[in-house]
């Protein structure tokens, strides 16, 4: 499974990719807010640094403007995947866009009928949003399942990207279920390290090593 990460802070994707931890990045208007920087200047950076897709959001409503946004923002590098969102008009510029060899993103999604639309348009990923399904008592993890399954019945091409993640046990379910890829906040990511175990285990080991006395070197 890809891990991509859900974040325009570059100092957290340089300390995840340097570990190896980073196969993609995500984007959203909401995060580049959150950068306090220009979108093209804060997407260039990382697209330098990440070698996978990097998705950047189009922000228009109608179609013909989330093309030209979309080829515009597919023009900062050649590992852009132009993200829109699951509606008439965004499906509509999914096949403009990956008509024309763009990767395309199809974002907000959040049924079975909706990915399979985003499928047939030729999307590149679709990302059904797992936490705000499990916001409103719906079961998010079902919905990557049923894609999966729809989606393996026809050898559909289109990646699975679980999104909206929101804890380590939906990074883990995701990838029992086969989604593709996930994206996740940097902090969600490194949390995937932590267990009371091994903590308890670490201070187990270090107080039964300060009892030895000695020195490793």
């Amino acid at each position: 499974m890809k891990f991509f990460v859900d974040t325009a802070d570059t100092a957290a994707i340089r300390e995840l990719n340097d570990l190896g931890m980073v196969d993609g990045v995500t984007t959203n208007p909401s995060l580049i807010l959150k950068s306090g920087r220009a979108i093209a200047e804060v997407t260039r950076e990382i697209c330098e640094m990440v070698q996978g897709p990097v998705s950047a959001e189009v922000v228009a409503a109608d179609a013909q403007e989330m093309i030209r946004e979309g080829k515009h923002l597919a023009q900062i590098a050649p590992n852009i995947a132009v993200k829109v969102p699951l509606t008439w008009d965004g499906l509509k510029a999914c096949k403009a866009l990956s008509s024309e060899g763009h990767m395309v993103n199809v974002t907000l999604c959040f049924s079975a009928a909706q990915a399979i639309l985003a499928a047939k348009a030729g999307a590149t990923f679709i990302s059904p949003f797992i936490g705000r399904l499990d916001d409103l008592n719906l079961d998010g993890m079902q919905l990557i399942e049923d894609i999966r399954t729809i989606y393996d019945n026809y050898d559909v091409q289109t990646q699975i990207l679980a999104a909206s993640i929101r804890s380590v046990n939906h990074i883990t379910d995701a990838a029992r279920i086969g989604a593709d890829v996930i994206t996740a906040p940097p902090a969600v990511i490194k949390a995937m390290a932590s267990h009371v175990l091994t903590d308890k285990g670490l201070d187990q080991f270090n107080a039964d090593w300060a009892k030895t006395g000695q020195k490793i070197g």
